[in-house]
């Protein structure tokens, strides 16, 4: 009855340690930052942002150029002109310095929303990847080890080369 007993016990712990081995989840993890960053999509996305950033920056600065002469023009008249001229010129320049603000907001704006419109389909052909790598290498959840997602420890499984060459790097 003894020996019975302890077989029992023996099955229903190997049972249970079978369960729990099989009840465990697979995780790896990648630095997804540093993956997508490495994408040639990416790096043509931002070059594309560079350009028309550099664009506005020239435009705004050409505008601000063209401001600070007229301001100084206006100051070497100022002497010749009547208070009523000089002060219908000060409220040009400052309509012409709102302009400029709004200028450089709508330029912001634009960049911002560029910047969402090429990342989202970058940012997807990554997920998609990792996700394809993940499934074909058995794991059930991939963690972001990039800086500051929340993961400290990061000695699993590493995706990052088998999505690299996924990708075709």
């Amino acid at each position: 009855m003894r020996t019975l007993k302890t077989i029992v016990i023996a099955l229903v712990l190997s049972f249970g340690l079978m369960a729990t081995t099989n009840a465990q989840s697979k995780i790896a993890h990648i630095n997804s930052q540093e993956f997508v960053q490495n994408l040639p999509s990416y790096k043509s996305a931002m070059t594309e942002l560079d350009q028309r950033e550099k664009t506005y920056r020239k435009e705004i600065d050409d505008l601000l150029k063209e401001a600070q002469k007229t301001n100084e023009r206006y100051q070497r008249e100022a002497g010749t002109k009547t208070e009523e001229e000089n002060q219908k010129r000060a409220m040009e320049l400052q309509e012409m310095q709102q302009s400029i603000q709004e200028y450089r907001q709508t330029a912001s704006e634009d960049l911002q929303k560029k910047q969402e419109e090429l990342m989202r389909p970058v940012l997807e052909r990554a997920r998609e990847v990792i996700q394809k790598v993940a499934r074909e290498k058995g794991y059930d959840f991939v963690l972001d080890s990039s800086l500051g997602s929340g993961v400290l420890m990061a000695d699993g499984y590493d995706l990052m080369q088998d999505a690299k060459v996924a990708i075709g790097e």
